[in-house]
């Protein structure tokens, strides 16, 4: 292993395309960039102007079996290396990481379509930070003493798993990377990442870096789609945990074939998040929240996007008006321009799913559609998978538009009157990951954090996921944490209980 401070690696360029000319064809096996035994690839677009910027590699079963077998035979060593030392080297990788930062969020901007200003440099910052974070909790493996009695020496260890199966979503590829890797690893586990099949270079570029602070084998990457790779690796019979974060549908088919190995999953599975404004807000301030809490520069691709939003009836129309204000005046266009605020969608599926809900709510009685910002002009982009920001009125909570993740820009502004009426409806929902109330009401704020249902719930904001913060949903949400240090002790080691009789 290296830890070379120049961050000097093979294809070192901040020219995507020519990352991706590197990376092209390859998964990463023991330290190194190889070619699948399938030989199969598929191509990889860019979704501003659907052109083919790479070929990925399309791992076979085979080739699950030799990244298991890879971090089997690593985790060995690494699980009985001090906890410490498994911290230090985890930051390391955090420091190099950061010295990329630029280089990974083009790569990721190419191929997610994300605006680099505004989503990519941010999330870039934001995946490096997140292995520093976890490397400094090296020594909070801790068990506990039992006084049991006085003639035993009672107490707890907590262990590794084994080797872990990290299955990534397309939306925040590097950010989920980080928060399924780093904990992982300072934990003693060794990982073996699927990437997304839309998104699968910049998490293979970031852990070709970090392999170059790693022991060979402790981080392997392969890629490829859900049902050949993705299955291979959850049935696997030495993958000892799985963490995954996609759709609900998937999420409940690795749930069940987890439990017939009796083996722990995390899943982060969506959300329909509420927002609800309260009569004595600051206008502005909260209209600049509520964009930003929908991830409207993200094109509403989160799992956390405030995809309901209810405005006291007392603010409704004042609050639309500014709200359309706001969303005209953010820009569209190349996702690589400083200047651009909106990027692309992430693949045609997504984009014909997303149109296919707007013409839903379009077609309702009674509901309006408010189309905002404008689409690109440029003619290199006349292909690429835009959508311009939409928000209805007129619909009801109960609405397919209300109730069903969108995944893209897409919200419902609903008026509300009766405090326990509005916590109500924003309950009435099959998620429960995060939620956002705005009010200097600090009695209205408390009783709403403890009856809204969700996870994450935030009072006059709602910054992104950071490490530190716990992170993991209620209801169909999913199951576990994310981003913290309980994410580490409950969800990647398993308690051991030792006894020592002294007499």
């Amino acid at each position: 292993m290296s830890s070379s401070s120049s961050g000097r690696l093979p294809g070192t360029t901040l020219t995507p395309l020519s990352l991706i000319k590197h990376l092209d064809s390859k998964i990463l096996i023991d330290g190194m960039l190889v070619s699948p035994h399938s030989k199969k690839t598929f191509p990889v677009h860019n979704p501003a102007t659907m052109d083919v910027i790479g070929q990925a590699a399309e791992a076979s079963a085979e080739d699950v079996e030799r990244a298991v077998e890879s971090s089997r035979k690593a985790q060995k060593e690494w699980r009985h290396m001090d906890a410490a030392k498994r911290g230090l080297l985890v930051s390391q990788c955090g420091e190099l990481l950061e010295e990329h930062a630029e280089e990974l969020a083009r790569l990721m901007t190419l191929e997610t379509g994300k605006a680099l200003r505004t989503e990519s440099q941010v999330e870039a910052k934001v995946f490096s930070n997140t292995f520093r974070f976890y490397g400094g909790l090296g020594l909070e493996l801790k068990g506990e003493t039992i006084p049991l009695s006085n003639s035993m020496l009672t107490l707890t260890i907590r262990e590794p798993l084994g080797v872990v199966g990290a299955i990534i979503a397309w939306n925040v590829p590097l950010l989920l990377m980080s928060l399924k890797v780093a904990p992982a690893l300072v934990a003693g586990n060794t990982v073996v990442i699927k990437s997304a099949e839309e998104a699968p270079f910049a998490v293979l570029r970031a852990a070709e870096i970090i392999n170059t602070i790693l022991p060979p084998g402790v981080l392997n990457v392969i890629s490829g789609d859900g049902p050949t790779t993705g299955a291979a690796l959850v049935h696997h019979p030495h993958v000892a945990k799985i963490t995954f974060t996609g759709s609900v549908e998937t999420g409940k088919e690795i749930y069940k074939h987890s439990s017939k190995k009796l083996v722990p999953v995390t899943l982060e599975l969506g959300g329909k998040s509420p927002m609800i404004i309260c009569e004595d807000v600051d206008l502005p301030t909260v209209v600049d929240g509520a964009i930003a809490s929908m991830r409207f520069t993200r094109q509403g691709q989160s799992c956390t996007a405030a995809s309901r939003i209810f405005v006291h009836q007392s603010l409704f129309d004042k609050f639309l008006a500014l709200f359309k204000e706001k969303l005209n005046s953010l820009k569209m266009g190349d996702p690589m321009d400083l200047e651009t605020d909106i990027g692309a969608i992430i693949s045609p599926k997504q984009h014909k799913r997303i149109l296919d809900y707007i013409d839903i709510g379009k077609t309702t009685p009674g509901a309006v559609a408010h189309e905002c910002s404008a689409l690109p002009n440029d003619p290199k982009l006349t292909k690429g998978l835009f959508v311009r920001p939409v928000f209805f009125t007129g619909l009801s909570n109960s609405h397919k538009v209300c109730r069903e993740e969108i995944f893209g820009p897409v919200t419902a502004i609903i008026p509300w009157s009766d405090f326990a009426d509005v916590l109500n409806q924003a309950n009435d929902s099959d998620y429960g990951l995060a939620a956002t109330l705005w009010t200097n009401d600090l009695h209205r704020a408390l009783e709403g954090v403890h009856k809204l249902e969700a996870g994450l719930v935030q009072v006059n904001q709602n910054v992104v996921v950071q490490p530190g913060l716990s992170y993991g949903g209620f209801k169909s949400s999913g199951l576990g944490k994310e981003a913290s240090l309980e994410a580490m002790l409950e969800h990647f080691t398993q308690k051991k209980t030792i006894i020592f009789n002294m007499q």
